[in-house]
């Protein structure tokens, strides 16, 4: 990708007669867990026409129209099928809506719609700055391909670290507290709290990523673990549970 960006650059620039940056930003690839979030991906490339600044405020009407007239794109392939290229595989995609039929392409279209009503986004899925998947696909890769000190440094990798971590830290409240995990999320107090603070002091987690776990907001997350501090300053059957608890994550 370099080596294409600097050469059609180049090209480009001197049949224009013109100088500088041809692409905004650098290249850019995301590992993809095609089992949960291919199509998903697809649906959101196919978006970014109307992913500008003159549509922020458009009529979902007006919006549409820009988005199924939008020449340089494969959606109306997707969407109809005497609009398909012979060199897009469609079937990919569309294979999980059924295949390339029909019906599959109506509940794609029907699938992009309410897409483009509700607002996309994916960026705050991507973990690590390079993967989009469910827990067991990024557990797979960390076991698998980041093993070794050297990637625990890396500043992008590190995140991959820390989002495994999160696994270990939920296993040892359970076996402390004798409560799974989806309890501790369902009901409001201090096993709950607890979960919060040890994401985040041991996991590293934020609160934006911790709210995401938990299924709350980023706000609640913050609200909870500064009540949870006020009581162990005055609980220290509450302060011991706590240690024990990082104790048996760090091992």
């Amino acid at each position: 990708m370099r080596h294409f960006n600097i050469s059609y650059t180049g090209y480009f620039n001197r049949r224009h007669r013109r100088t500088g940056h041809l692409y905004q930003g650098r290249y850019k690839s995301v590992l993809v867990d095609k089992e949960a979030y291919l199509t998903v991906l697809s649906r959101y490339i196919h978006l970014n026409p109307v992913r500008v600044k003159a549509m922020e405020k458009a009529p979902l009407k007006d919006r549409l129209k820009q988005l199924l007239a939008y020449p340089w794109s494969s959606l109306t392939g997707y969407l109809t099928s005497r609009k398909r290229e012979r060199f897009v595989e469609y079937g990919l995609v569309l294979s999980e809506y059924g295949g390339n039929t029909s019906r599959a392409r109506k509940a794609y279209r029907k699938a992009l719609y309410v897409d483009l009503a509700a607002g996309l986004a994916i960026k705050d899925k991507i973990v690590g700055q390079s993967i989009l998947g469910g827990d067991e696909f990024i557990e797979w890769i960390r076991e698998r391909f980041l093993r070794g000190e050297a990637d625990r440094e890396r500043p992008a990798l590190k995140e991959v670290y820390k989002y495994g971590a999160k696994d270990g830290i939920l296993r040892a409240i359970e076996q402390e507290t004798g409560r799974s995990f989806e309890t501790i999320c369902q009901k409001k107090g201090l096993f709950r709290q607890v979960a919060m603070e040890l994401l985040y002091r041991v996991g590293g987690l934020k609160g934006e990523e911790i709210g995401r776990v938990m299924g709350v907001g980023y706000t609640s997350v913050s609200q909870e673990r500064r009540r949870l501090r006020a009581r162990l300053l005055e609980d220290r059957g509450l302060e011991a549970l706590v240690k024990r608890i990082e104790q048996k994550c760090n091992e």
